[in-house]
């Protein structure tokens, strides 16, 4: 056995739960009613394996009216990752957070749901991000109450989309990747939105790791900010990579590897909901300072939508032009990843809208943007709103992001960034560069599909010799 379990009193119904192949006792129906409060206590080691996450299971009898999860992972070198499943699943996902978890029917602590606690197994999940010393050991304690230390949280409601804040068919501005208390920001979703209007955007999704919890606090913040458009969304942060799950309003399973759990069922499940599947940061490399920000999952490059050509200071574009060349048609976007309602003072740390994703949409609403965006109709700048506008159009029967026509001639144009170097590109390969002498500037080419297949064109503009703006492909092919 891994582990042992302590209750500790006060006790009025006794339960039990052990670890690793240990025994349950749980209430019969001659039991009393659940009264007073109950201290479930585990400890143990880490289990080795390639598995990265594993469950300590308890149970949950009719009357606990709150349940707070105290964790520690007893060293200063390893990390452990800390959830909630109860008996229909998804509950919580505080990830590395160290103070405790509480859960209760009308209030939860950030990163968890509040709501029924149904009577039966519940699941402590403990992820294992972060092994350097061993024996890697742990401690938990769950606490059974029958009445609830938080005060009931009335603004929380079940998230509906809002009707469209705005009909008019423009490029839209907005950010589609940034954190609040919620999950491991600092600010608070109000500070957060509260900023973007100030940055005159039109659009944020509040990406937490993992959990839903944000949503439910949609409603009230929409109503103090209505011009600001808030998308909902989930930040699918696994071991070997982190993808933006835009529109998902369901949790989205981040523990692949685990009771077979897949990326594939995660891009499937972000595709159910009508969600788009977006790759975070994808050349972020930086070890332990941001576990699993590099993409690492073997992936069909058919099946992600859109990818981070600008992550605050880090840069996606090879990797995206090359998922390009291998079959995908994901458009270019753009997250500041901010963490601190532009309060941040890291070398890396971007306020949001720096970059701004513009999406050329029918309406500002959430089906508007996710439409707009599947049809790769964005482009990135990459030192936020305001900056220099790139535009492309190849002449032809356009069907989402792909053109058909034999023969088409490519138009562009770019508003500011006067002395810019506009740059044309070509299945991955420079075609053209030419200097920005005017705004408006435009700028025409004759191009031709090739016999089979597709090509791709995308546009740069590079000031001082760093990318300023980036537009989404738009793909070639021959007339039916």
């Amino acid at each position: 056995m891994n582990g042992m379990l302590n209750v500790v009193t006060p006790l009025t119904l006794a339960v039990l739960v052990a670890l690793a192949g240990g025994c349950s006792s749980v209430p019969s129906a001659g039991d009393p009613p659940f009264s007073g409060e109950v201290v479930l206590h585990f400890e143990g080691e880490v289990p080795d394996g390639p598995e990265r996450h594993f469950f300590l299971p308890f149970e949950v009898p009719a009357g606990v009216a709150e349940i707070e999860i105290r964790h520690d992972d007893l060293s200063a070198a390893n990390i452990l990752d800390w959830g909630l499943d109860d008996p229909g699943g998804f509950r919580g996902w505080g990830g590395g957070k160290s103070e405790p978890a509480f859960v209760g029917h009308e209030a939860a602590s950030h990163s968890y749901l509040p709501g029924e606690l149904t009577p039966g197994t519940w699941e402590v999940v403990v992820g294992k991000a972060k092994i350097e010393e061993l024996p890697a050991r742990y401690v938990v304690e769950v606490v059974l109450r029958d009445t609830s230390t938080l005060a009931a949280q009335t603004a929380r409601q079940p998230y509906v989309p809002v009707p469209p804040i705005e009909r008019t068919a423009r490029w839209y501005a907005g950010d589609l990747h940034m954190h609040s208390l919620e999950s491991d920001g600092s600010r608070s979703l109000d500070e957060v939105v509260a900023l973007a209007e100030r940055r005159g955007l039109d659009f944020v999704m509040v990406s937490e790791h993992n959990t839903t919890s944000h949503l439910s606090w949609y409603a009230d913040v929409q109503a103090r900010h209505p011009g600001v458009l808030l998308i909902p969304g989930i930040e699918v942060t696994t071991y070997a990579g982190h993808a933006n799950a835009i529109g998902a309003t369901a949790f989205v399973e981040h523990r692949t590897g685990t009771r077979g759990a897949t990326i594939e069922q995660a891009i499937e499940s972000t595709h159910e909901q009508g969600g788009l599947f977006s790759i975070n940061h994808p050349q972020v490399n930086v070890g332990n300072l941001c576990i699993g920000c590099g993409w690492q999952h073997p992936i069909d490059p058919r099946a992600i939508d859109g990818v981070e050509v600008r992550n605050a200071v880090f840069d996606g574009l090879e990797f995206w032009d090359d998922l390009a060349a291998a079959g995908s048609h994901a458009a270019a976007i753009g997250g500041s990843d901010d963490h601190d309602a532009g309060l941040g003072t890291s070398p890396i740390a971007r306020p949001i809208g720096t970059p701004t994703t513009l999406v050329e949409a029918s309406e500002l609403s959430v089906q508007g943007i996710l439409a707009g965006i599947r049809a790769g109709r964005t482009v990135v700048q990459f030192n936020g709103p305001g900056g220099p506008m790139l535009e492309m159009e190849i002449a032809g029967r356009r069907e989402g992001d792909t053109v058909h026509a034999d023969h088409s001639t490519l138009a562009a144009g770019v508003t500011g960034g006067i002395g810019s170097e506009f740059e044309l590109w070509h299945n991955g390969t420079l075609l053209d560069r030419v200097v920005v002498t005017e705004s408006p500037f435009a700028y025409h080419q004759d191009v031709a599909a090739p016999a089979t297949g597709e090509d791709r064109f995308h546009l740069e503009l590079v000031t001082a010799g760093r990318v300023a703006a980036v537009t989404s492909h738009v793909f070639l092919r021959r007339a039916p």
